[in-house]
């Protein structure tokens, strides 16, 4: 029977999903969105100047992705995820006071800086509170739908930047972008966060760690061999740490494939290490590497995430270019982008539906994706728009679900570093593919590139495939695959 639970969420469940989609929804509602390259030509600068402030933005963001997750995990990732909106809203409020090249360099540094303070940030801390509160197979589900209250914000930008630019012009444009941000940075005062002490440094081999005595007590010597150590005693209620207890049945995992806890990652007791958080910036940056090179599962998750988002993110940016290239009117452009923009919506909400797919059932779906995208740009035509949504929606749900593999093979305590370093390879991978892009549009059109790009897609469904089947057979026998897909 399936309990109350897996229907009736936990109403402390229902608040974090609240706040993180009303922090995901403002964090993007800013009406700058669409016009800032108009306000960069309408101040002076070429081609190749605004070509530049996208170099800078995206080396700022690579710099300070990993940097900024240790930061997350050392000291408080409310705290990051407080300072990522008013970060960026210095950067747009300057771009429109004094708008010049190095004011708008420094708002891309700027903003690029938010971004990565959020990236890392915001995923390990969703992910944490859910686990915390037994419901960490409601992940995908829920980062996937504040992934379409993303979108929802960057169509509403779409929506009302032109009658507030037509009233007010770009101060009234980047006032309320300004004012958006600032919302956000309120909602994620209401976060949740329940930080972990880090574990007391073992003594001697065969000792029992000694914990330091309060200030004013007199410390206590440790017993002698053979007998019990002797604690201090305590001066408050000692803080309750519940013991790891396994998903509640009728909670699907969120990787099929991960049913055992990657090597090397057990506690005193054979179980997963349980996540600390109260590490310095410096511990918590190395234990972040240190998990990524030690454990070739979460290493595949890294690098899987950077590899199914990096490129249909970077060919969002070309879509413009892709539709002009039908021969339709200029106004009827951004009727086409919205079916891609709702193929991006529908995939974020059809998380808890991907959830129940293996892993050669997510390969079919990148390779699926990957062969609409480079029919309907090899089409010419403007239905072949109806194509290429059907394949954001795949690529989006394919993407919710590699961030939700990632979460669940973290079980170190740097999780927002690991995190983040999969947000730093996807940014390099993007600047791959731009660079990519340009040399094969400029030589063969822009719907011979998309189709180049999408190709990528259906070569990494053939490994993803091949792996899910050789992890899949000796699971069966322990219910790998009925337990992933049951609710």
């Amino acid at each position: 029977m399936t309990p109350i639970t897996a229907r009736v969420p936990d109403p402390r469940v229902r608040r974090l999903a609240a706040t993180l989609y009303g922090y995901a929804f403002l964090s993007e509602l800013v009406l700058l969105y669409p016009v800032y390259a108009l306000l960069f030509s309408d101040t002076g600068l070429s081609v190749w100047q605004i070509s530049s402030l996208f170099v800078i933005w995206s080396a700022s963001s690579i710099l300070l992705e990993v940097p900024s997750g240790a930061w997350a995990d050392a000291v408080s990732r409310r705290l990051l995820l407080c300072l990522a909106p008013l970060v960026s809203a210095v950067a747009f409020a300057l771009w429109v006071i004094v708008p010049s090249y190095p004011a708008f360099a420094v708002g891309f540094v700027l903003w690029g800086a938010g971004g990565a303070l959020a990236s890392g940030a915001l995923e390990a801390l969703v992910f944490t509170e859910l686990d915390r509160l037994g419901a960490a197979g409601r992940y995908a589900r829920t980062i996937g739908r504040a992934r379409t209250a993303e979108t929802l914000a960057v169509l509403a930008s779409i929506v009302l930047a032109a009658p507030v630019l037509a009233a007010g012009g770009y101060p009234a444009v980047g006032a309320a972008s300004v004012l958006a941000c600032l919302l956000a940075a309120a909602v994620a005062t209401r976060f949740p966060e329940h930080r972990t002490p880090a574990p007391v440094s073992p003594g001697p081999s065969g000792a029992a760690p000694v914990s330091p005595a309060p200030s004013g007590a007199a410390p206590v010597s440790p017993a002698p061999s053979g007998a019990a150590p002797v604690s201090p005693a305590p001066t408050g209620p000692a803080p309750l740490r519940p013991a790891p207890t396994p998903a509640p049945s009728g909670v699907a995992r969120t990787d099929p494939a991960a049913t055992d806890p990657p090597a090397g990652a057990t506690g005193a007791a054979g179980g997963p290490e349980p996540e600390e958080d109260d590490l310095g910036w410096w511990a918590s940056l190395r234990a972040g590497l240190a998990e990524v090179r030690a454990d070739p599962a979460v290493r595949s998750a890294v690098l899987l995430v950077a590899a199914v988002t990096a490129v249909w993110g970077a060919l969002d940016e070309y879509t413009p270019l892709l539709a002009r290239d039908t021969g339709v009117a200029a106004e009827t452009v951004p009727l086409l982008l919205l079916l891609t923009w709702v193929g991006v919506s529908v995939g974020g909400l059809l998380a808890p539906a991907g959830e129940r797919l293996g892993r050669r059932g997510q390969a079919a779906l990148l390779a699926f994706a990957g062969l609409a995208l480079a029919a309907g740009a090899l089409l010419g035509r403007p239905v072949g728009f109806v194509l290429i949504g059907l394949a954001f929606c795949g690529f989006q749900l394919a993407s919710v679900l590699a961030e939700a593999r990632l979460q669940a093979r973290i079980t170190g305590p740097g999780r927002a570093t690991v995190t983040s370093l999969a947000g730093m390879g996807t940014d390099l991978t993007i600047i791959v593919v731009y660079a990519g892009y340009g040399l094969v549009a400029t030589a063969a059109g822009n719907g011979v590139a998309f189709a180049v790009a999408a190709a990528v897609y259906p070569l990494l469904a053939v490994p993803l495939a091949l792996r899910g089947r050789r992890r899949g057979a000796p699971a069966s026998g322990r219910g790998g695959r009925r337990a992933a897909a049951g609710r």
